[in-house]
């Protein structure tokens, strides 16, 4: 029975107010939970590669696991302490740089910097702010990050959870696949590939361009000598998610920054520009297309509004899960615009709905299944019938080879007994017994009965009739130097083998 729409509706929406309730009452438990899966997220695709290479997934993600945390600790070591130093250097450096700029503007443009004038005021407030509140922002901002991100968050929770929902992360997906109501999980399956190309084009591609950027700047103004290297390269590459805005901030702030550290050496400063331009040129032409190529992506608006929305709500919570929601907003609404391009509402005319697919049902008579598996057995049952024989014949012919090679005999006589088909037994291997005797070779005294004083015993009467061709049997075999003869007519099923005199050379 079909489920009415407006049930389905109720349902899905008590869900997601289900998944609202738990991000805004939990979100600092949930904190740990939620990044973890993000960087499962994330790795998931080497995790997957490397197991094609050959690794278990175990030692995947344990090799990934150890690589990525001795990558965050070197970080915390070797490059957060320089980020710490270089912005607390900043705000300290700030007012005299406002103080600088505004004694250079008042005696560059005198008429625009009136001594009393309101620019003047203005920057002087600044300047005073800044080295009032400098310290107290620092301070601030420090610790609240120092509560947000612990270290024992950072070192035990979440890589511990990122591991085990990497380990487990397609078992887990193919089991939440087998959840999805039936009647939609086509268009369910479409719209999470949709949700997933657009995350994996911003947390992979965008994320791996801000890498590439953020070493780029940064190691080229270290390179020049720019004060505050780190965080203006860091900053920009992380900006340059919204395009031109990154470059464009990031380029300003180092010339500025470049024309009071290298005013007498303009050099430098063209170098720090010439940075900037060469990185989005880097960016635009090769970066851009080449990683993210084709993704649909996040706009960068709709990307904004998500970071400003959902970090309202939610705080640092809200910062996280800001990308992942904006693409499935964003999927859910183009999906939601489509669907109304296909509505009567918009195309005036009622939408004729999609026809059934045929279901073939097969009627098959009474005792038909039956019969059929019945001629199947039976079939089945002489196939091995007939391999049992093939394989009594083999071995009663070699066993018969080689007891007149062994004798020097003239004929062999093999005798074997092959169990009935469907017999007690018959199910196993077959079970062959099998009697040789040999005729025209060294008798147990040790004379020989081919000497010309010993006549040559008769050849023993067949059991099975004449000697003649037969196709239902082999128990005997003849030395392959015999004269040509029909193959050893064989014993049927539970009878013994007829025997055929032949003649070998002598010796």
């Amino acid at each position: 029975m079909r489920v009415p729409v407006h049930k389905q509706v109720w349902w899905w929406g008590g869900v997601a107010l289900l998944v609202v309730a738990l991000l805004w009452g939990l979100g600092d438990v949930m904190t740990p939970f939620l990044i973890g899966a993000g960087i499962a997220y994330v790795l998931d695709p080497l995790a997957d590669m490397l197991e094609r290479s050959g690794l278990s997934r175990t030692k995947a993600v344990a090799l990934i696991t150890i690589i990525a945390v001795l990558a965050f600790v070197l970080a915390m070591v070797l490059l957060v302490p320089m980020l710490i130093h270089q912005v607390a250097q900043l705000v300290t450096d700030a007012p005299g740089y406002l103080e600088v700029a505004q004694g250079w503007l008042s005696n560059r443009f005198p008429d625009l910097m009136p001594a009393d004038g309101t620019v003047e005021s203005a920057m002087t407030e600044a300047a005073r702010q800044l080295s009032e509140r400098g310290g107290t922002i620092m301070v601030t901002l420090l610790s609240s990050l120092g509560n947000i991100v612990s270290v024992f968050l950072l070192l035990v929770i979440v890589p511990v959870v990122a591991f085990y929902l990497l380990l487990d992360w397609d078992r887990m997906v193919a089991r939440i696949d087998t959840l999805l109501p039936r009647e939609h999980a086509g268009t369910i399956r479409r719209i999470a590939r949709e949700i997933n190309e657009s995350m994996a084009g911003f947390l992979r591609g965008q994320g791996l361009v801000t890498l590439i950027l953020a070493t780029f700047y940064s190691t080229g103004l270290l390179l020049v000598g720019l004060p505050f290297a780190l965080v203006i390269g860091i900053s920009a590459a992380v900006l340059s998610i919204i395009p031109y805005v990154g470059v464009f901030t990031g380029g300003v702030t180092s010339v500025t920054v470049a024309a009071f550290a290298f005013w007498n050496e303009p050099q430098w400063i063209v170098a720090v520009l010439a940075i900037f331009v060469v990185g989005q040129i880097i960016e635009g032409n090769y970066l851009q297309p080449k990683i993210i190529g084709g993704h649909v992506g996040l706009h960068p608006v709709w990307l904004m509004i998500a970071l400003a929305v959902f970090g309202k709500l939610f705080g640092f919570v809200g910062l996280i899960v800001a990308v992942p929601l904006g693409a499935i907003m964003g999927v859910l609404t183009r999906f939601a615009v489509e669907r109304y391009k296909e509505g009567a509402l918009y195309t005036g005319r009622d939408v004729v709905p999609a026809p059934v697919p045929p279901v073939l049902i097969e009627l098959v008579p009474r005792g038909t299944t039956a019969e059929t598996r019945r001629r199947a057995q039976e079939a089945h049952a002489a196939a091995v019938a007939e391999v049992r024989i093939e394989e009594a014949r083999s071995a009663a012919r070699e066993a018969a080879e080689e007891a007149a090679r062994r004798d020097g005999a003239k004929i062999a006589v093999a005798r074997v007994t092959v169990a009935e088909p469907g017999a007690a037994g018959a199910a196993q291997a077959p079970v062959m017994e099998t009697e040789i005797r040999t005729w025209g070779g060294k008798t147990p005294d040790g004379t020989d009965p081919d000497a010309p004083d010993t006549p040559i015993p008769d050849a023993p009467v067949p059991q099975a009739g004449p000697a003649a061709p037969a196709r239902d049997g082999a128990g005997g075999a003849i030395l392959p130097s015999a004269p040509p003869v029909p193959p050893s007519a064989a014993a049927l099923p539970g009878r013994p083998a007829a025997a055929f005199p032949g003649t070998a050379p002598d010796g």
